[in-house]
């Protein structure tokens, strides 16, 4: 009865083992594989891997980090995984598993980038793709079930999610908006009705079946995670020169109105716009990209988000399709290396999108850290992710209306679109199938049906 097995390698009864850091380097390599979805379907991932089955962290101490990566600027999930690897192994632990988080999407966008703008052999494309988006939408619908099942424990949470999405969903509120009324709802209600903000909601323990946690509740804060005024100064440091110096040289080297120097200072103020995830950021990235630079089509740009939905990593990561595209069509190292200047750019296009994230998570990590007790701090970001709930929701919807209703209300529903989304949806849901699994099978249906109906 409490032997591991091979869905729970963690005895039921028995704490884990310290983890080494090669072990969790192996993890957070696979995940930089696995991680479909989107943002909630890479959350609910994590969930599942790192609270459910290996037990390395508890379910309140993930939920507290996930409420403070909601807050920042940037991909929750890649801060997230951040985030846990810091507090296990150090600074180094963290830069791991952040970077490994986006490194696969990065090749593989590179790669598909490549074949899309060079030889434009869409079909093979379009065909997997008619039976991936379906597949997505399915995801992100379990995702929203998964994180509002553990964060919606009270009925103040109900409502905070629920007016989020009416906000989201009718009013087309902005992000940042709904996450400070949720974090004000949440300070005032953890004060005149602590039970319903409770991290892990008003009603049971947010751990309350999966056993004893390698960092769990009560687990003390390693110090190197413990909060100092020198190590701070450390961090912005180094981060302000990691930004700095390449923006520098590429100044330097190219003038500041090159190409490659206005994406990096393109992408550094998009990265600190990503409030809500990539989708509160696209309007923004396709307006300068696609409008005021013309660094790529609009029809380009579409094709790069479906890429973006259907690889692995954070959805942002269509920012090095765009730094690809731009820089092989603007040749900008001359006709005879256009891959090498669709490969460098898509290369620091990532890199100035992503460094804020990892500057936030090492400077505020440990002043978080010395919160996830105490009910003033907790109860704002308990009330954020009950908000985030809805926000998700109304992307479920968002998904749902472009894959069934492709050509708008008017232009006819997609039958067999919507067949491919609740078959996915019975296989995730009932069967409880993997997300990978998922996606190829109904890649290939795609596929198959696409062909047929050509």
């Amino acid at each position: 009865m409490n032997e591991p097995d091979a869905m729970f390698p963690v005895a039921a009864g028995a704490p884990p083992l310290p983890i080494s850091f090669w072990e969790a380097f192996r993890f957070w390599l696979k995940l930089g594989f696995i991680s479909f979805g989107g943002p909630a379907g890479q959350i609910a991932i994590m969930h599942r891997e790192l609270v459910e089955r290996r037990r390395w962290i508890s379910e309140r101490r993930f939920l507290h980090a996930l409420n403070y990566c909601m807050v920042l600027p940037g991909p929750e999930a890649q801060q997230l995984a951040t985030y846990i690897g810091w507090l296990m192994h150090r600074s180094w632990g963290g830069i791991v598993a952040g970077a490994l988080f986006v490194l696969p999407s990065l090749f593989i966008l590179i790669a598909l980038s490549w074949v899309y703008i060079a030889f434009g052999e869409t079909t093979l494309v379009a065909g997997l793709f008619y039976g991936i988006k379906p597949a997505v939408t399915a995801i992100v619908v379990q995702a929203a079930h998964r994180i509002g099942s553990r964060a919606l424990k009270s009925r103040a949470l109900w409502v905070v999610a629920a007016a989020s999405f009416v906000a989201i969903f009718a009013l087309d509120a902005p992000f940042p908006a709904i996450v400070a009324a949720a974090a004000l709802i949440g300070y005032v209600g953890g004060r005149i009705a602590p039970d319903q903000f409770k991290a892990g909601g008003g009603h049971g323990k947010a751990d309350k079946s999966f056993g004893r946690a390698l960092i769990d509740d009560d687990t003390p804060t390693p110090a190197h995670a413990r909060f100092q005024w020198r190590r701070v100064a450390e961090v912005a440091v180094i981060g302000g020169l990691l930004w700095l110096v390449p923006m520098e040289l590429l100044t330097v080297v190219y003038g500041w109105g090159h190409t490659l120097t206005q994406m990096g200072w393109f992408f550094t103020k998009a990265a600190l716009l990503t409030f809500g995830g990539a989708y509160a950021v696209l309007p923004y990235v396709y307006q300068g990209a696609v409008g005021h630079y013309g660094w790529l089509t609009p029809t380009q740009m579409i094709d790069g988000l479906a890429l973006g939905e259907t690889t692995p990593g954070p959805l942002i990561m269509v920012v090095a399709f765009v730094g690809f595209v731009g820089a092989y069509v603007k040749s900008v190292f001359g006709p005879d290396n256009l891959f090498l200047a669709g490969a460098m750019a898509a290369s620091l296009v990532t890199w100035f999108t992503f460094l804020p994230s990892f500057v936030f998570i090492l400077l505020g990590g440990p002043l978080v850290e010395t919160t996830h007790n105490d009910l003033k701090f907790t109860a704002p970001l308990t009330a954020i992710t009950a908000s985030v709930v809805g926000v998700i929701l109304n992307l479920a919807l968002f998904f749902g209306y472009h894959v069934l209703w492709p050509r708008g209300f008017g232009g006819g529903f997609d039958g067999v679109s919507a067949l491919i989304a609740l078959i996915a949806a019975v296989a995730l849901f009932h069967f409880q199938r993997n997300v990978i699994h998922v996606i190829v099978a109904c890649a290939i249906i795609g596929l198959i049906l696409n062909a047929v109906m050509a």
